[in-house]
């Protein structure tokens, strides 16, 4: 599987209109190359470098299996998001209170067609236990 963005290339800095410091909003996102028995996708953006170890801004889930892209600032139709831990069921973008800090965009190809029962602390749980593949998309920022 390979995972992308017309907003950011992999490894390089996230455009300020998708952090705290400008709209917020979630960027564009594609992916390809998923195994054939797919049923599902699944979707979680994280920073692994917070202070107290990994931040959830972004997790989603149902994503039909006929949906290969996320445009900005959208959700597909029948997905689901679960609360991140800025206490919001929606994209928190990136925020780092000092550095530069690193931001995990992960879809995770599903043999199952819907989880039922996600909540943030059992999301990871749940979406392992029906992963077919998954692959990462890494954004850096650092704040003004």
């Amino acid at each position: 599987m390979k995972l992308k963005s017309e907003d950011f290339e992999d490894n390089n800095i996230i455009p300020s209109e998708f952090t705290c410091d400008g709209e917020d909003i979630s960027p564009q996102l594609s992916w390809e190359d998923v195994p054939p028995e797919t049923r599902s996708f699944a979707l979680s953006v994280t920073d692994p470098d917070a202070p107290g170890g990994k931040w959830i801004h972004w997790l989603v889930y149902n994503i039909p299996r006929d949906i290969k892209s996320i445009e900005r600032s959208s959700l597909p139709k029948g997905a689901k998001e679960v609360e991140n831990d800025f206490g919001k069921e929606e994209y928190g973008g990136p925020c780092p209170p000092y550095g530069t800090h690193r931001y995990i965009f992960t879809i995770y190809a599903l043999g199952t067609e819907h989880l039922e029962g996600v909540n943030k602390h059992n999301f990871f749980a749940k979406v392992k236990d029906h992963t077919l593949d998954k692959t990462v998309l890494k954004a850096l920022c650092k704040r003004k």
